[in-house]
């Protein structure tokens, strides 16, 4: 199971999305492979812009596992956010909710976005 961050969602909603990452998405849909959690979806409804974008992400919420953020996860994303900091780095708080998430249920996390590199990078220092 992978936990689908914001960007790669957009580019499956967007007709002039990467086809790649378009394609990559499907397929984890296809196989019930993808997942996400509510910041990922409030992310995606506040960006929509159209109709066409409204629908697929409804069809979408009907198929797709949600991940909650719990406590749990809410501590390790400030505990993240805190290491980022003493390091000099800061990080989207969506990204680190997102990434805390998809730790914490142990699942892969798919995604178009160099935080996410930076974030594993600072998880793998903590051990």
């Amino acid at each position: 199971m992978k936990l689908v961050d914001t960007g790669c969602w957009i580019h499956a909603f967007r007709r002039q999305g990467d086809p790649v990452i378009r394609a990559r998405l499907l397929d984890l849909v296809k196989n019930g492979q993808a997942a996400w959690c509510m910041p990922i979806r409030l992310e995606l409804w506040a960006g929509i812009g159209s109709d066409y974008e409204r629908r697929i992400l409804r069809e979408f919420e009907q198929e797709i596992p949600d991940y909650p953020i719990t406590n749990e996860v809410w501590q390790s994303a400030c505990a993240l956010a805190d290491l980022g900091r003493q390091q000099g780095m800061r990080f989207p708080v969506t990204d680190l909710l997102v990434a805390a998430c998809a730790w914490h249920y142990n699942l892969e996390l798919e995604h178009d976005d160099r935080h996410f590199v930076e974030l594993t990078r600072l998880r793998r220092q903590t051990g």
